[in-house]
């Protein structure tokens, strides 16, 4: 959001008073807007909706801390930088709560605010709402084509959508309030609150503007998004999920009351069970319906098939349309969006934004080094970066690197080393990075102004493709993959594509895995998991697969994947001078036959070309750029090529021998609250967070799947 908007959103504020600000979950609802107020005129009307957006944007445990390491931190392709401890409460929360639910401190989960934060939230969202439906003019002004008042109201009830998903997605069942000066009390089924919402943003989606639309942009909930959103909440509601049976029989029912049924795959355990409603095709038929529409017509919101950049002024190559779309969220003008957003989240530039401080490439320079601190909470698993990409996919090296910074201006190698706080840990997300803003913030590690993407057009499309091929049509499903597989390609074509979707054993299977390729450290792979049901088998395969890496690293030296990358015990090292070698030290897309560059080679990595303009101590940096031998082939230590490699300045570094001593953190505690045993007795997976003992006693709600009460 742009100071513009907060002085607008600040103004109005000051305009009434909050009654109950500090909790919201113990009082009547806060947040009732003077209704001649808001309607005095549009503009603070949109005022009362910015400060809406002001809150969201301010939940950081949401979308940047907090809650959100849970999905970067544990799913089978992501994982934390931290050392397995299943008495720290982040620890628990990703793999399954291994001491069990019952010995979890409720008070102690990481970003506990969330829950209070989205019902602030949602009551500025109601206040708007229901001013709105007390309007005498109200069916006229959601009567035919959309207007700036339906607009801002469309608005409002997808804000408010937003928000319930969030809650259900992490929480399950909920408080459900939907009228201003109603208390958050007593739970509701989530499978009602998704069915109501969904027919909410169903009434107003054809009042709504599509980014491109008059002045409306994707950094507001537009109609594209809000076609999206049903989509997305129709997956939910419909997938499967842990939820409560210790609530009775007829707890979980639809939107209009009806008793549900399920189709399970567990057995009940903790007064929970593992499974999906049985309509769930019913609510498929309905993201369809929205998803085709919003494919059909995004308004300006385009996913790109070629990168528009060309050769930069240094001659460096770019060529990579998937990177584009995290280069533009790097812009440092909180009024440039990516043009493949659908909706995103603005942060200001040098004023806020947690990535990469959190999630992103790491870094472990403190305040005011170059770069700047960043922990890089989140890493990549290694079998996921080396065996699941096709080694020509151009997501790769944009999504996972295997250096940091220093913060000295000079490149590091993530090692495996566990202990290493901040260039341990093996590779990590490289989406988000310092070096790649045009002048970057040193002050403060979080101030970035990176935007965060909520919704990008390639999961319009993905979504639509799993909608179709769970359906049976998986012609359409075909058409919509391979669209965003081939885009992942130089010369927007992978000529193996058919032999992906037939590896993958079917067109479903396959736009599963897409997506884990084009979202990786975004989020969105713990969630998928739990949804789509496969949770409990790759709890263990993904265990079995990094014991059986471990295990060829120890006995062998390397591990081969099927694809042909091996991942060595050692790698081979040196600092060069990138900027007198090619004229620039931020790399960028590797140049057709300059795969075996040990500087361009991966892609995307490197150091911001002027850090000495922005921190003097480090101008005269000439060795900034790590040149890195035998990533992906297997050098034998004291070989002929080793001993050669040497003689140029190369050293012998660690690389996976290192996961030997912390095989534990590696292999075998993956999602160590879901074992071997519990897979074999079909035992539910508890995916879901507890309420803290001060939201249950303001609410009058209690906790399930085993966790205590207090």
């Amino acid at each position: 959001m742009n100071k513009k908007k907060i002085n607008i959103v600040l103004m109005f504020v000051l305009g009434f008073i909050f009654i109950g600000c500090d909790d919201y979950l113990s009082v009547t609802s806060p947040g009732t807007v003077d209704r001649e107020f808001v309607f005095s005129d549009e503009e603070s009307a949109r005022s009362a909706l910015y400060y809406g957006y002001e809150t969201l944007r301010a939940n950081r445990s949401l979308h940047s801390v907090g809650f959100f390491w849970n999905p970067v931190w544990g799913s089978d392709i992501e994982d934390s930088q931290d050392l397995y401890d299943p008495g720290n409460a982040g620890i628990s929360e990703k793999w399954f709560y291994p001491n069990g639910t019952s010995n979890y401190n409720i008070d102690s989960g990481e970003g506990t605010e969330v829950f209070t934060e989205l019902y602030k939230t949602i009551s500025i969202a109601n206040s708007l709402i229901t001013s709105f439906e007390s309007l005498n003019n109200f069916e006229e002004i959601m009567t035919g084509e959309p207007n700036s008042l339906s607009d801002i109201y469309g608005q409002a009830v997808a804000l408010r959508a937003t928000c319930y998903w969030e809650l259900c997605r992490w929480y399950g069942d909920v408080p459900h309030v939907i009228h201003a000066g109603e208390k958050a009390e007593g739970l509701v089924s989530r499978y009602a609150i998704y069915d109501y919402h969904i027919k909410k943003l169903i009434e107003v989606e054809p009042h709504m503007f599509r980014p491109g639309e008059g002045t409306t942009r994707a950094d507001v909930m537009n109609r594209t998004y809000v076609q999206g959103l049903i989509g997305r909440l129709c997956l939910y509601n419909g997938g499967y999920a842990t939820r409560r049976t210790d609530l009775g029989s007829n707890f979980h029912t639809d939107g209009d009351g009806n008793v549900l049924s399920f189709d399970d795959w567990s057995v009940e355990k903790n007064g929970a069970i593992y499974g999906r409603r049985s309509d769930w095709k019913k609510l498929y038929e309905i993201a369809k319906t929205y998803l085709q529409s919003c494919v059909d017509n995004p308004g300006t919101v385009v996913l790109h098939t070629t990168d528009p950049r060309g050769v930069g002024k240094n001659g460096q190559e770019y060529g990579n349309p998937y990177q584009y779309t995290f280069q533009q969220m790097h812009s440092g003008d909180n009024m440039t969006l990516a043009d493949e957003s659908v909706y995103e989240i603005p942060q200001e530039y040098n004023y806020s934004s947690d990535r990469p401080a959190y999630i992103g490439r790491p870094s472990t320079g403190g305040n005011g080094q170059a770069p700047c601190v960043a922990c890089g909470q989140d890493r990549i698993q290694v079998h996921f970066y080396y065996g699941w990409f096709d080694n020509n996919d151009m997501r790769r090296d944009v999504s996972v690197t295997v250096t940091g910074s220093n913060g000295q201006g000079q490149e590091l190698i993530q090692s495996f080393d566990r202990s290493a706080w901040g260039r341990g840990c093996g590779p990590g997300t490289n989406k988000y990075d310092w070096n790649r803003l045009p002048a970057p913030n040193t002050q403060s590690y979080g101030t970035s102004g990176i935007n965060i993407s909520y919704m990008r057009i390639s999961d319009v499309y993905l979504m639509l493709a799993e909608v179709y091929a769970a359906l049976g049509d998986d012609g359409s499903a075909l058409m919509y993959l391979k669209i965003v597989h081939n885009r992942a390609f130089p010369h927007n074509n992978d000529p193996n594509f058919n032999k992906f979707v037939t590896d993958c054993g079917s067109v479903y299977n396959a736009v599963i895995k897409e997506r884990a390729l084009e979202f990786s450290g975004e989020g969105m792979r713990r969630f998928d998991i739990i949804r789509t049901g496969i949770l409990p088998e790759v709890a263990v395969s993904t265990r079995q697969k990094m014991k059986a890496i471990i295990d060829g690293i120890r006995n062998k030296g390397y591990y081969e994947f099927e694809n042909g990358n091996q991942i060595p015990a050692y790698i081979w090292t040196k600092m060069v001078d990138a900027k007198a070698m090619y004229g620039y030290r931020l790399t960028t897309q590797t140049p057709e036959g300059k795969e075996n560059d040990p500087v361009l080679f991966p892609g995307w990595r490197g150091q911001y070309d002027d850090w000495g303009s922005l921190v003097p101590n480090v101008a005269s940096q000439n060795m900034t750029n790590v040149a890195i031998k035998g990533l992906f082939r297997y050098i034998i230590p004291g070989s002929e090529e080793a001993r050669i490699l040497e003689e140029d300045g190369y050293q012998q570094t660690n690389w996976g021998i290192d996961m030997l001593n912390y095989e534990s953190d590696y292999a075998t505690n993956l999602f160590a609250g879901y074992t071997d045993a519990d897979y074999a007795a079909k035992n539910p997976p508890i995916h879901l967070i507890p309420n803290t003992y001060q939201v249950l006693l303001n609410s009058g709600i209690t906790n399930g799947y085993g966790f205590r009460q207090q």
